[in-house]
This record gives C-alpha cells, structure tokens and sequence, in this order.
C-alpha cells in the first residue's frame, strides 16, 4: 500500500481532530459546477498534433505524476490555456527539453 505523503497526512490529522468542516453548496453553485464539468468534458472533435519525443515524454511523465492518461492532461492544459485559466505549477520532475535547451546554451 502506497504510503500517504505531508499533506494527505495533514489532511488525516485535520479529519481526525474534527477540524475539516463539512460545506453543502447551493443549488445555484451545484448548476455552475455541472455545467463546468459538462463543457470540459465534452470531446466530439479529433486533433492530430506532432510533438518533439522529449516533449512527449514530459507531457507522459507529467501525466503519470499526476495520476491521468497523457491524453486528458494535454486536452485539460488546452482547455485551461483557451478558458485563461492556465497557471504553472512546477513539477517535481526535471524538464528534459528545458534542461537540454539550457545545456546548449551554456555551451
């Protein structure tokens, strides 16, 4: 069994002394929420793109990181980017195209 990490540990600490407290949103954020969820996940078109193998394998790794297919995390950083809601959180893991791109530049 996969171990919990700091925050998932905070979490636990927080249910167990009764510090979480339990929100019921109203219908009106129930209808945005809904209707968040049914524009994002609506996917009737296919796009076909080309990427650099190094891109690609950030973008899987990146996915893995996150726990979700390739595929859906490339359409959800589509999605945000177009919806202006796109900020960069960074990753855990070395970016090997930027990592190789300042290589070059330092040589």
């Amino acid at each position: 069994m996969k171990k919990n990490n700091d925050y998932e540990n905070d979490i636990l600490n927080a249910y167990e002394k009764g510090e979480l407290v339990s929100t019921n949103p109203t219908r009106q954020e129930k209808e945005k929420y809904k209707d968040a969820a049914q524009s994002s996940f609506l996917k009737d078109r296919r796009v076909n793109i080309r990427l650099s193998s190094p891109d690609l394998i950030d973008i899987q790794a990146r996915a893995l990181e996150d726990g979700v297919p390739y595929q859906t995390l490339i359409a959800s950083v589509l999605h945000k980017y177009v919806t202006g809601r796109l900020s960069e959180k960074p990753s855990r893991l070395t970016n090997r195209s930027t990592r190789r791109a300042k290589e070059q530049q330092a040589a």
